[in-house]
């Protein structure tokens, strides 16, 4: 029988947990990629990079804002 992985044991690369970010973020993802990202990716990176990436999103935002309107 198939037995979890620890999160802390888990080891997937940066690239992986970025990618599964962005397509978190654009909405569009198979279940069975989703599924394999949940297998091998650690929870605690994935909710670092998905701050990150939202950070970055909304200073984007203010600096296309301030140009468009300045």
């Amino acid at each position: 029988m198939n037995t979890p992985t620890p999160v802390h044991q888990r080891k997937g690369s940066f690239i992986d947990t970025v990618k599964a970010v962005a397509w978190g973020f654009i909405g569009v993802r198979r279940n069975a990629d989703y599924q394999k990202d949940i297998a091998k990716l650690n929870p605690l990176h994935l909710l670092a990079v998905g701050v990150g990436m939202a950070f970055l999103f909304v200073l984007g935002l203010i600096l296309l804002v301030n140009w468009v309107a300045g």
